[in-house]
């Protein structure tokens, strides 16, 4: 006489007894699981944060997250009415992010009719001619002025020694994503956007962030 088969030898489902199916559902579940493991992400994605404004911030525009550090800095270029628009300086001569490739640039969009541009001008000034021989390039982009004139009077007043573009359709300050004056960029000398200011800038923290840029350079 055959011994008595346990419930869990018994077939419970063609050849399967109740033991096989019970493995198979614990290897399914450890399988479902692993693969839930694997494709969930170590951390959520950082979204790009817009750097708080400094004090003497003028916005003219909706806030916006803007460019981020690490990203390639644009040309100097945007659109306007469905047309490329492209940056001239105040002589007419083209202004050029790639021409200036291989070099740390430091780009400061103001306005002559901007407060805190006016207060921050002599900084620029000072602080430029402090590092222009270090191989510091800067470009000046006058945002939405009447005239090239105007701009350029405001230059000779101040005794302005960099570049100064003349954006009279903010259509490249457009491409920078910008909401308000003075905002500053830095790119070193890969064309790579190393800090972003949106304020006026003190002599001192001027040089904290351009001078590790000509380190780097160096």
């Amino acid at each position: 006489m055959s011994a008595p088969t346990s419930r869990w030898q018994r077939q419970v489902v063609g050849p399967f007894t109740l033991r096989h199916l019970i493995i198979l559902g614990v290897v399914l579940v450890a399988v479902g699981g692993l693969l839930a493991l694997l494709n969930t992400p170590i951390s959520a994605p950082v979204q790009p944060q817009a750097q708080a404004p400094g004090s003497g911030f003028y916005q003219v525009d909706e806030p916006t997250t803007g460019l981020a550090v690490g990203q390639m800095a644009p040309e100097l270029e945007g659109e306007n009415d469905g047309e490329t628009v492209r940056l001239y300086d105040l002589d007419g001569e083209l202004v050029s992010l790639e021409a200036l490739r291989g070099s740390p640039v430091w780009l400061s969009f103001f306005a002559t009719w901007c407060p805190p541009c006016q207060e921050e001008t002599p900084v620029l000034r000072d602080t430029y001619a402090a590092y222009a021989d270090e191989g510091l390039e800067m470009i000046a982009v006058s945002v939405q002025e009447t005239t090239a004139d105007d701009v350029a009077a405001y230059a000779e007043t101040y005794s302005l020694p960099y570049r100064i573009g003349f954006d009279a359709t903010g259509a490249v300050f457009d491409t920078y994503q910008g909401y308000g004056l003075p905002t500053h960029v830095f790119i070193d000398a890969d064309g790579i956007i190393r800090q972003l200011r949106y304020g006026p800038l003190t002599r001192e923290t001027a040089a904290e962030i351009i001078e590790p840029l000509l380190e780097d350079d160096g």
